[in-house]
C-alpha cells in the first residue's frame, strides 16, 4: 500500500471517529441531558408524585390523659423551585438569559438562564401579596433558595419559613393550582404544652436531614417531604415507634405543567403512643421543688415495679425552642449557661459519697459478712506512711454493728468490712447491683459510673491493683469511684422491696393507631438478692438501719422524717477539689413507708454542704407531697418556665412545717 493511500485512509479513519463522537455528543444532549424538557413540551399529561411524611405519635404520662408531647396543624408553603423555573422558560422565551449555577451529571455547574430567585420574586412574590401574605426575601433567603436549588433540584421543595394563618392557608387554597410550583399544605408540627416539663424525659425533635432521601424514594417520588426525627430524650430512643406511616399525593399535570388536579391520594398516618411511667402532676411539684437548688436531680421510683414516677434534673430547657429549628439567640443563651442544663444530671456520674455504703452492706451480706461488728475510733491508718482516713466523728462511734453503722453513717466500719469482704468480691458485688454498668433505661447518653478495680479502670490504669486504702476510699463514696443517682435510686428500691432489683424504666407502654400492644406494661426483673446469698434477716439489718438514721437520735437523714410516715434513708455528703477550694455535693436516697413501701426517692444537690441538712430536706418534702396526693390533696398542673439554675453553695434548706399527729414511729 502506497505512502499517499495510507494518509487518506487515516484522515479518512479521523474523520468518521470525530463525526460519531459529535453525532453522539449530541445524541446524549438531546436524549439524556434534555430529555425532560422535551418530554415536558410533548401535548399530553402526565402524574407526579409527592410524598407526605406520617404524623408523629404522641407521648403521654402514666394517666394516658396528660399529653406531654403533641402535633400543631402547621399551614405552610412550599416551592417546587425547579417547577416554577419550567413554567418561567415556556412563558419568557425571549427574555434575556445570564449565567446561574445549576447541576450538571451531579456536580455543580452553570447554566444560562433567568436566577431562580428573580424568578420567585417576579412569579411567586406578588401573587402572595394577593393574598394579603407578605413575605420578603432579604440576602440570607435569597441565598438559601439558591443553595436549595442547586442542592436539590425539584425532588425537595423548598419551604418558607412562614406560618399561616388558617383564613391565609384557606384562600390561598383555593388559588394555588393557578401557580405553577407553588403548594399549600397542613403539616404536623411538633408541640410540647407545658413547656420545660419533664424536656429531660421527652428531649425534642429535629427536622428531617435533606440530604437522607433514599435512592428508592428518590425513583418513585417527583417530590418529596420528609419527617423530623428525635433528637434527645424519648423523642430519640423510640423514634421508630413515634413516627408514622408516609403518605401519598399523585397530581395530574398538563405538558405547561399546570395542575389539573388530584387523582389519588394516601393519607399519612399517626405514630404509636408512647405512655411515659411518669405522673405528670408529680413530676410538676418535684420540679418546682428542686428550684430551691441550683444544681441537681431528683428520681422518684416504685420500687415494686421500677418504673419511674418522676425524674428532674435542674436546671432545665424548652424543647418548644427547638421547633421548628432553634435560633441562634436563644441557643446562645442555653450554650453560655455554665450548669449545663441540657445535662440530665439523673443518668450522669457523680462522687456518691456514703451512698456508697449501701451496696458494700449488701455485698456484705452476701458474702456473710454483715453480722461482724467493727470498731470507729475516729480514722484508720493505711500503708507504711500511716495515710489516714477520717470519720466524719472525729472522736469515734465505738463499736458498731451493720445497723447502727449506717444509722450514724460510719466511714471505719465500712472500710473495715470493705477490705474483709476483698477487691474482686467488691467489685463483683457492685456490679451485681448495677453499679459500673448503664441500667438499660429508655434514655439516651447514661453514664455507666465508675467502679475502681473493674476492667473500664485497668484499661485506663494497667498494671496498678487496689491497694487497701484504695478499697477503703471506694467503699465511702470517694476517690474515683462514680455513681448516677438512677443507680443509686435502683438499688434503694431493691432494699425497699425485700431483695428484688428491677430494671428502671420510663416507658410504660407502647400502643399502636390500631390499639395493637407493641411494648407491654411488665416490669423486668434483674437480680434477686435472696438468691445471691443474701438471707431476708440481713437485709432487714440494712433497712433497719436506714430506718434509724431518720427516726432515732443520732441518724443522719433526720431531716427525712415525717411525723406521720415512717421513713427508712441514706445520706451522703462529698467533698472534691483541693482543701483551698473544696466544693461539697449532698445526696440523700430514702424510701417509705417502711412496710410496704411505695416510693424510693433519691436527691442530689451540687453545691449541697450537707446530705442531711440539703438533700435529706428536699427528700422530706417530697415524700410528703406524695403522700399528700395519695390521701386526695391535689396537686397543680401548669405549662413550666425556664429556670438557669445557679453555683451558689447552699448550707441548709429549711421545710415547711408539719401539721403534728399522734403518730409515734415504732421501733423495727
Amino acid at each position: 500500500m502506497t505512502p499517499r493511500f495510507q494518509y487518506r485512509l487515516y484522515l479518512l479513519a479521523i474523520i468518521v471517529i470525530a463525526g460519531g463522537g459529535a453525532l453522539i455528543t449530541r445524541l446524549y444532549h438531546f436524549q439524556i441531558e434534555k430529555r425532560d424538557s422535551f418530554v415536558e413540551k410533548v401535548p399530553g399529561t402526565r402524574t407526579v408524585n409527592i410524598r407526605e411524611p406520617g404524623v408523629r405519635g404522641k407521648i403521654v404520662d402514666r394517666s394516658g390523659k396528660v399529653v406531654l408531647a403533641d402535633n400543631l396543624r402547621a399551614y405552610e408553603i412550599s416551592l417546587n423551585l425547579k417547577e416554577i423555573h419550567q413554567s418561567w422558560n415556556a412563558q419568557h422565551q425571549d427574555q434575556k438569559k445570564y449565567t446561574y449555577l445549576t447541576r450538571k451529571n451531579g456536580m455543580p455547574s452553570k447554566a444560562t438562564g433567568t436566577d431562580i430567585v428573580s424568578i420567585v420574586e417576579e412569579m411567586i412574590i406578588p401573587r402572595l401579596r394577593s393574598h394579603q401574605i407578605d413575605i420578603e426575601i432579604n440576602s440570607q433567603k435569597a441565598k438559601a433558595i439558591r443553595v436549595h436549588y442547586l442542592t436539590h433540584g425539584g425532588l425537595v421543595p423548598y419551604t418558607f419559613p412562614i406560618d399561616l394563618t388558617y383564613d391565609q392557608f384557606s384562600k390561598l387554597a383555593e388559588h394555588n393550582l393557578e401557580m405553577p410550583g407553588l403548594y399549600v399544605a397542613v403539616r404536623p408540627r411538633r408541640e410540647y404544652p407545658y413547656g420545660a416539663l419533664a424536656c429531660h424525659i421527652l428531649g425534642y425533635t429535629k427536622q428531617w436531614a435533606k440530604g437522607d432521601i433514599p435512592e428508592e424514594a428518590k425513583r418513585e417520588y417527583d417530590h418529596y417531604f420528609g419527617e423530623s426525627s428525635g433528637a434527645a430524650g424519648i423523642e430519640s430512643t423510640m423514634n421508630d415507634f413515634l413516627v408514622g406511616p408516609e403518605g401519598k399525593k399523585t397530581y395530574l399535570k398538563n405538558e405547561k405543567n399546570k395542575v389539573l388536579g388530584l387523582v389519588d391520594r394516601l393519607r399519612p398516618s399517626q405514630g404509636a403512643t408512647v405512655q411515659l411511667s411518669i405522673d405528670a402532676r408529680i413530676q410538676y411539684m418535684v420540679e418546682n421543688m428542686m428550684r430551691r437548688i441550683g444544681r441537681g436531680s431528683a428520681t422518684v421510683m416504685d420500687p415494686n415495679t421500677g418504673a419511674i414516677i418522676a425524674m428532674v434534673s435542674v436546671p432545665n430547657y424548652n424543647p418548644n425552642h427547638f421547633i421548628p429549628s432553634i435560633t441562634q439567640k436563644k441557643f446562645d443563651l442555653y450554650r453560655k449557661n455554665k450548669a449545663a442544663p441540657f445535662l440530665n444530671r439523673n443518668l450522669s456520674s457523680f462522687m456518691p459519697g456514703s451512698t456508697f455504703k449501701i451496696p458494700v452492706a449488701v455485698t456484705g451480706c452476701i458474702h456473710q459478712f454483715s453480722q461482724k461488728s467493727h470498731s470507729c475510733k475516729g480514722h484508720e491508718s493505711y500503708g507504711r506512711r500511716g495515710l489516714k482516713i477520717h470519720c466524719w466523728n472525729k472522736q469515734g462511734h465505738g463499736r458498731l454493728n451493720l445497723a447502727n453503722a449506717i444509722k450514724r453513717s460510719c466511714n471505719p466500719y465500712f472500710m473495715h468490712l470493705a477490705n474483709e469482704i476483698g477487691s474482686k468480691r467488691l467489685i463483683n458485688g457492685f456490679q451485681l447491683l448495677g453499679f459500673g454498668k448503664k441500667t438499660g433505661i429508655e434514655l439516651p447518653n447514661e453514664s455507666t459510673g465508675k467502679i475502681p478495680g473493674d476492667l473500664a479502670w485497668q484499661r485506663l490504669n494497667p498494671g496498678k491493683s487496689l491497694t487497701q486504702a484504695n478499697l477503703a476510699l471506694t467503699s465511702i463514696g470517694q476517690w474515683q469511684a462514680e455513681a448516677t443517682p438512677i443507680q443509686i435510686t435502683s438499688l434503694t428500691s431493691a432494699i425497699a422491696n425485700g431483695g428484688i432489683y428491677y430494671k428502671p424504666r420510663i416507658v410504660k407502654s407502647v400502643t399502636d393507631s390500631f390499639n395493637n400492644i407493641l411494648i407491654p406494661d411488665k416490669p423486668t426483673q434483674v437480680v434477686n438478692l435472696l438468691k445471691e446469698g443474701a438471707s431476708a434477716k440481713q437485709l432487714e439489718s440494712i433497712r433497719r438501719g436506714m430506718w434509724r438514721a431518720v427516726h432515732e437520735q443520732g441518724g443522719t437523714a433526720g431531716k427525712a422524717r415525717l411525723t406521720n410516715i415512717e421513713v427508712a434513708a441514706k445520706t451522703g455528703t462529698v467533698q472534691e477539689g483541693p482543701r483551698t477550694n473544696l466544693r461539697h455535693n449532698a445526696w440523700t436516697t430514702a424510701f417509705a413507708p417502711y412496710k410496704n413501701p411505695r416510693y424510693a426517692v433519691t436527691v442530689y444537690v451540687q453545691g449541697g454542704k450537707s446530705g442531711g441538712k440539703v438533700a435529706g430536706s428536699l427528700v422530706q418534702m417530697i415524700l410528703r407531697g406524695l403522700f399528700d396526693y395519695e390521701n386526695g390533696q391535689p396537686l397543680p398542673l401548669a405549662k413550666q418556665d425556664l429556670y438557669f439554675g445557679h453555683f451558689d453553695p447552699i448550707e441548709e434548706i429549711i421545710p415547711p412545717s408539719q401539721t403534728t399527729t399522734s403518730f409515734t414511729p415504732q421501733t423495727p
